[in-house]
Parts: structure tokens; C-alpha cells; sequence
């Protein structure tokens, strides 16, 4: 009977232990909140998506592009990306090119667990995006 009970708290520790693991990166999909303190449109969908080996890609709010990211730790840098080039009203195409902009200015990355959101921060550790995780 004890060791069942062992067997039992060892795989909930284990369990447990894998999904903080899972929510400790910011790979995954994610939708953008926020983009340099100036809010998104709503219901206009700009998204990332970090998959585990670097790669990078999403939809800008027009455009779809992709990219990889050099993710070191808690260090992110976003190496230019490709896009495809259609055209939209301005509002969205200002909003996609800020997003694209911040990108690039973005250095490390951080979880709030509670919310499930991934920061996007610069060098100095000021939020430059905020974004939902998407399902």
C-alpha cells in the first residue's frame, strides 16, 4: 500500500513537473493583446507561433510570414521574416507593421502563468508585446 501511494505522488510530481515545464517557453501559438502599449484592433488576428526547434511563423493581421527566433534561456531574438505582400486597409497595415517592428526589437521573453501569456520584453525588461496562448 505505501509503495502504491509512492507510485502515485511520484507521477502526479512528475505529471505536474511537465506541465509547468510546458508553460515555462514560449513555444506554442499566441495572439497579440498588446503591441507597444497602443493595444491591437479588435477581432483582428495577429498571431505568432514559436515551435520548439526556432521556427516562426503567423499571421500579421493581413499577411502571413515566417521566421525563426535564436531562443537562449529567457533571450529571444527575432531574425527578420518573410511576408507575403497583400494589401489592406491602413489601420491594419499599420498594426501589422508595428507588430513586425517590435519584433525586432524584442530580446527576452517571460511567462505570467497566472493570466497564460507570453511578455515580450526589451533589453532593459520593458514590456513591448503581450500575448493570449491560443488552444
Amino acid at each position: 500500500m505505501l509503495i502504491r501511494f509512492a507510485a502515485s505522488v511520484l507521477f502526479l510530481s512528475l505529471v505536474a513537473f511537465g506541465a509547468a515545464a510546458d508553460s515555462s517557453t514560449p513555444t506554442g501559438k499566441w495572439l497579440a493583446e498588446d503591441i507597444d502599449g497602443g493595444g491591437v484592433i479588435d477581432r483582428l488576428q495577429t498571431t505568432l507561433e514559436i515551435r520548439d526547434d526556432g521556427i516562426v511563423n503567423g499571421m500579421g493581421g493581413c499577411n502571413r510570414y515566417a521566421g525563426s527566433a535564436k531562443i537562449d534561456g529567457n533571450a529571444i531574438k527575432f531574425l527578420p521574416m518573410a511576408s507575403t505582400r497583400m494589401a489592406c486597409s491602413p489601420a491594419v497595415m499599420n498594426q501589422e507593421s508595428k507588430f513586425h517592428s517590435t519584433l525586432e526589437k524584442v530580446r527576452t521573453w517571460r511567462i505570467d502563468q497566472a493570466q497564460k501569456k507570453l511578455l515580450l520584453l526589451d533589453r532593459q525588461g520593458f514590456e513591448l508585446m503581450r500575448l493570449s496562448k491560443m488552444d
